[in-house]
């Protein structure tokens, strides 16, 4: 290790490092990518983008024109289109809208897999008598449980209950490759006795519950809100504890007003204003999508239940597929690890031309306590800034043979010291429709930076609120936990088959590399790297989505640890091995 450090640096460091140990780690777990991100979102269709939208008249009518007015008149009340992103809130409240017409007796939403890990969204309209006023439905006024999670709706006030319950097993064979001692020292969550060397398992699960609604104030101004709380428990060896654990809190809590207008040559205006306890992404999740943390006290560490941020301001106007909008973020982070960052935003997304979409942002941090290390001083994340692009190109419609394309990149300074991060990704994939089980072969290379002591600039990239799950940020289903989304270079190969029409299945490779031998603000074990060599990982996740309300998702996955990690240990690790299944049941 010495060989890496110049003689001065290195005494500098002897000094302090024993004392600064538990200090990296608060700072490297108290905001974003923690070191222990869970499954991602077990919704699997929240956010998700969307590949196609069909709209199917389930008893169409003779008249082929009432046909078409009844299809123009929900595409024009739904305003959601392919690349837009799934939210059953919205879709519901705008079809609450459609069912208003007499000729309309009932809409019903399906979700299906889409050929790239989006979704398709089919609307299954039954036509009614064309005859009366619309009636109150509901089982607020039917007393019927078949009418749930529909509570009321009647003229333009349309409520809603969500209720989501999930159970998971989750095991580690050799976790942190068995050196929890060298891996987890100084950890602020660690408690009781973590995973370790040998077979590990618990289980753990949660009940969200919430009430959702909309309803008109004057003309085409409408306010809506949400409500939910979510109790979650864990009981056996986790990664950080065998202690068990029950928490219940407030999720969702926020107020909203939303307007727009739709001409009659089908242009669309939205303006959209909220404010509370809720979630928010990002784009793809690349810089923000964890806007609250899991584990700990709260439980439920890989289930991974809790979304909504302590606060988001957000406002946007939204013309076709043109998209501005505003945001203040407060993320609700535990209280152990609270960095007390706020994040302060402007979005902008649009579709240029068929089967392409792009988008941009800039990202500033007025508020934080969360610090960079460097072999010297702790620096401060509050200054941040960030400019952000992206892009995804498909140019065959959804169900069709054809390549994507995709990428994104960013770059972050600091108005308070000099800083120069970068972070991109880039994605090239096809698509085989027509051969069986319908593949999409992908390969991604994605680089985040460290940082280089022979510079006067800070260089690591700050991941933010990233993560999600492998198919998102997540770099690895168990390397993550160990190297998480800063100064590391991946690589991975991605096939995603569907045997049958419920299953899918995702197979992943993994090849690791550091971008930097310095690694301060990572894992303390770590912050010193005689190789670049991360490790490698190989994992399958399979997905069921057994019927509109049973979704059940697994994997299996083993990583092989490489020098970096092996010189590190002191001696020839094991592989680490985990495997994870969950059941998830919603109204």
């Amino acid at each position: 290790m010495t060989t890496l450090l110049k003689p001065n640096l290195l005494n500098c460091l002897s000094k302090q490092f024993d004392l600064l140990r538990i200090t990296v780690f608060i700072f490297t777990l108290s905001f974003g990518t923690t070191i222990a991100q869970g499954v991602g979102d077990v919704d699997p269709y929240h956010n998700k983008r969307i590949e196609e939208v069909n709209i199917i008249i389930t008893n169409p009518s003779n008249d082929s024109i009432l046909n078409n007015r009844i299809r123009d008149k929900i595409r024009q009340d739904l305003k959601t289109f392919p690349d837009n992103r799934f939210s059953r809130n919205h879709i519901e409240f705008s079809l609450s809208r459609s069912r208003q017409d007499p000729k309309i007796a009932t809409t019903k939403i399906e979700v299906g897999f889409g050929s790239i890990g989006g979704i398709i969204l089919t609307i299954n309209v039954t036509l009614g008598d064309q005859v009366g006023e619309s009636t109150k439905t509901g089982f607020v006024t039917s007393g019927k449980i078949n009418d749930l999670p529909k509570l009321y709706n009647f003229g333009s006030t349309f409520i809603r209950l969500k209720l989501e319950a999930l159970a998971i097993h989750y095991s580690n064979t050799n976790a942190w490759y068995g050196r929890p001692d060298a891996l987890l020292d100084g950890n602020p969550l660690v408690s009781g006795i973590p995973s370790g060397d040998g077979y590990d398992d618990w289980v753990e699960g949660f009940t969200h519950l919430g009430t959702y609604g909309i309803t008109p104030l004057h003309n085409n101004l409408h306010i809506y809100a949400g409500l939910s709380a979510i109790v979650s428990g864990s009981k056996g060896q986790e990664l950080f504890t065998n202690k068990t654990r029950g928490y219940i809190g407030v999720e969702d809590a926020y107020i909203g007003l939303i307007t727009g207008k739709t001409w009659e040559n089908g242009n669309r205006l939205v303006v959209n204003a909220s404010i509370g306890r809720q979630r928010f992404t990002l784009g793809d999740g690349f810089l923000i999508v964890n806007t609250s943390a899991n584990g700990s006290k709260r439980a439920a560490l890989q289930s991974n239940p809790r979304w909504a941020a302590d606060m988001l301001a957000r406002g946007s106007v939204k013309y076709n597929n043109t998209l501005l909008e505003l945001f203040y973020l407060d993320p609700d982070e535990l209280p152990v690890v609270d960095s007390k960052t706020r994040i302060t935003g402007i979005n902008v997304e649009a579709q240029p031309a068929k089967g392409l979409s792009v988008g941009a942002s800039l990202l500033y941090v007025p508020k934080s306590e969360f610090g960079y290390f460097t072999s010297t001083e702790v620096l401060s994340r509050e200054g941040l800034q960030v400019v952000d692009a992206r892009f995804r190109w498909q140019p065959k419609p959804a169900g069709n043979s054809g390549f994507f394309i995709a990428g994104e990149g960013g770059l972050q300074r600091n108005e308070n010291f000099p800083m120069r991060a970068y972070g991109y990704f880039g994605e090239f994939g096809w698509s085989f429709s027509k051969l069986p089980w319908t593949p999409t072969l992908s390969y991604r290379y994605a680089h985040f930076s460290g940082d280089d002591l022979s510079t006067d600039r800070f260089e690591r990239w700050d991941p933010l609120l990233s993560g999600g799950n492998g198919e998102q940020w997540v770099q690895g289903i168990n390397h993550f936990k160990v190297v998480q989304i800063s100064n590391v270079i991946a690589h991975r190969f991605q096939l995603r088959v569907r045997p049958i029409s419920k299953l899918e299945l995702v197979p992943q490779f993994w090849l690791f590399k550091a971008d930097d031998l310095t690694n301060l603000g990572g894992n303390p074990a770590l912050s010193f790297l005689e190789s670049k060599d991360y490790g490698v990982e190989g994992n399958l996740t399979f997905k069921v989505f057994w019927s509109r309300k049973i979704y059940i998702q697994g994997h299996v996955a083993v990583t092989f640890p490489d020098e970096a990690v092996n010189r590190t240990l002191t001696e020839d690790p094991p592989n680490w091995w985990s495997t994870m299944l969950f059941i998830r049941y919603a109204l």
